[in-house]
């Protein structure tokens, strides 16, 4: 193979690398999650839900359908079927704004405050499993989060230069 074709090589791709950890790391949720009966998509939206109602009585302070959207990186046509289950599961209300109802909160249920004593210990297994702990997870996240930013200035440069 000529040099300049090992640029196309699947395995120098950063794009791969990225896509296939990230599955890994998905199906390494999966045993963790099914005794919770969510997948990981749903853990994700629960744990917006949690930290952001974090301190609230479950009455007050829904969570904007916007709001989630825009935390998880997620648009409406994946995040509504998410929450449908999660509904159907008991675990969230959504229900339409007072002062405008085209607006949607996402309120968490008592059995969706439950959920999360229950799922305390999944993120420890999961660092722990993978030797993903102290120091380097720290290192990790913070070079994560720097790759991320990056990632979302260049797709923004791409965007403003295709027009």
């Amino acid at each position: 193979m000529p040099p300049s074709d090992s640029a196309l090589l699947l395995d120098h791709q950063l794009c791969f690398a990225l896509y296939s950890a990230s599955r890994a790391l998905t199906r390494a949720y999966a045993p963790l999650l099914a005794p919770l009966g969510i997948t990981y998509p749903q853990y994700l939206v629960m744990l917006v839900l949690w930290e952001e109602h974090a301190g609230h009585d479950g009455a007050t302070g829904g969570v904007p359908m916007g709001r989630l959207g825009e935390r998880l990186e997620l648009d409406s046509g994946t995040l509504t079927p998410l929450l449908k289950r999660l509904s159907a599961l008991g675990y969230v209300e959504r229900r339409r704004g007072e002062a405008d109802e085209r607006q949607v909160f996402v309120h968490l249920t008592s059995s969706g405050r439950r959920l999360r004593e229950q799922a305390r210990g999944v993120p420890k297994a999961v660092a722990c499993a993978a030797g993903f702990t102290g120091p380097s997870r720290t290192a990790t996240l913070d070079d994560l989060a720097r790759l991320r930013g990056e990632l979302r200035a260049l797709t923004e440069r791409l965007s403003r230069a295709a027009g």
